[in-house]
């Protein structure tokens, strides 16, 4: 395969990621949920929940069968395992169940199918590392833009269950048929630098630089999935925006997610890595603190600050591959970033049980700002100190 056709894999996989990524428009489904199974804010937000955590820790089995199966392979499992869960969702009758055809059966498919373009792409391009993940996670990252006004309209239409099926029919024939060219490079020192800096999982664990970056993960993803699991909630019951108007700004707000991928990957590449952490961490608390002061149609603060928010959890997660490969290696990047992974399934858990706690106990989601705030400062410190070199006083490249 010639060296320009290694695009071909970020074109395909950012169109798979946008089926993957379709978890992002959840909080679109939560008030039809609410209202047809008799659910509160907090048992509406298990679904997604247990979604991103089986997402997140089945990662690191995705990355190991990468090894034994072909890439292409590894997807079609996850992709049948994803649009299964999304089909046998519009059958469930209550929420258990819905836990566990969405949560579980769908969330493992997302998790062994994910890291496969990523690990693909990071091969073939040790050279452009950052730019390519950045523009391959834009798919997951856009999803929303794409796929919550669909399922706004076939909500409307049909109602969410046979949203799920329609859904889930489209997933299997994208997945499966996009999946077939997906394959490792033969020889990675021909398209790029010698992977001189590798390091096994075993090894990484005794890395502090990995403790590091995790609880950095886990913060910006605990953010983010708790604020776009109720970024509709938010919308409709503080700012008072209609459900339509709320829908299409989910769809905007992903538009952030997106580009926040490649803005950071690019940043990650060109500058050292505490700098475009702090970045992130620092916009993040200007939106918390653009939170603090919702009121019923403060449509300017609720649509910066959401943005805000969007963009940097869409950022994190090329940050967070990248430095992955930058620290510690592409020969056993499945397996690394799989482990690393598993601070988004913490966040996930933690975000999105905060959130649904703060509402039902306090009567309003404004609460989540101040421990955000908290993080965003807790984030700035261990980046400060464990990214930095003490010996030479230079932040670690």
């Amino acid at each position: 395969m010639k060296r320009n056709v290694r695009w071909l894999y970020v074109i395909l996989g950012i169109i798979i990621f946008i089926c993957l990524g379709t978890v992002y428009s959840w909080s679109i489904f939560r008030k039809p949920l609410e209202n047809m199974l008799g659910l509160s804010s907090t048992q509406s937000g298990l679904p997604f929940m247990v979604f991103l955590a089986f997402y997140a820790f089945l990662m690191p089995f995705g990355g190991k069968l990468q090894y034994k199966l072909k890439p292409n392979k590894v997807l079609w499992i996850g992709g049948i395992l994803t649009a299964l869960g999304w089909i046998s969702s519009s059958y469930v009758n209550n929420i258990y169940q819905l836990i566990f055809t969405y949560g579980v059966i769908a969330g493992s498919g997302v998790g062994i199918a994910y890291g496969v373009p990523i690990s693909v792409v990071t091969r073939w391009f040790p050279d452009k590392r950052g730019l390519a993940l950045g523009m391959l996670l834009t798919g997951f990252g856009l999803s929303p833009f794409i796929t919550a006004p669909i399922a706004k309209t076939l909500i409307d239409l049909y109602g969410p269950f046979i949203t799920f099926r329609i859904m889930g029919n489209i997933f299997l024939i994208l997945i499966l048929s996009l999946s077939m060219p997906f394959k490792f490079p033969e020889n990675v020192i021909q398209i790029g630098a010698v992977d001189d800096n590798a390091i096994t999982t075993k090894e990484m664990l005794k890395d502090i630089r990995f403790y590091a970056l995790w609880v950095c993960f886990a913060i910006s993803t605990l953010v983010g999935l708790m604020i776009i699991g109720i970024t509709s909630p938010i919308g409709e019951e503080i700012i008072k925006i209609d459900t339509k108007k709320v829908a299409l700004l989910v769809s905007f707000f992903s538009i952030f997610n997106g580009i926040g991928r490649p803005i950071f990957g690019f940043l990650t590449d060109k500058i050292k890595p505490i700098f475009a952490i702090n970045t992130s961490y620092v916009l993040i608390l200007i939106a918390a603190i653009m939170m603090i002061f919702y009121s019923e149609n403060s449509i300017i603060l609720y649509t910066i600050s959401l943005s805000l928010f969007w963009m940097n959890f869409g950022g994190w997660l090329a940050i967070a591959p990248s430095l992955t490969s930058k620290f510690f290696g592409n020969k056993y990047y499945s397996q690394n970033y799989g482990m690393l992974f598993t601070a988004y399934g913490i966040g996930a858990i933690t975000g999105n049980l905060l959130s649904g706690i703060s509402k039902d106990f306090f009567g309003s989601y404004k609460l989540v700002a101040y421990p955000i705030i908290t993080l965003s400062v807790l984030g700035i410190i261990i980046s400060n100190i464990f990214f930095i070199d003490k010996n030479e006083k230079q932040v670690i490249k």
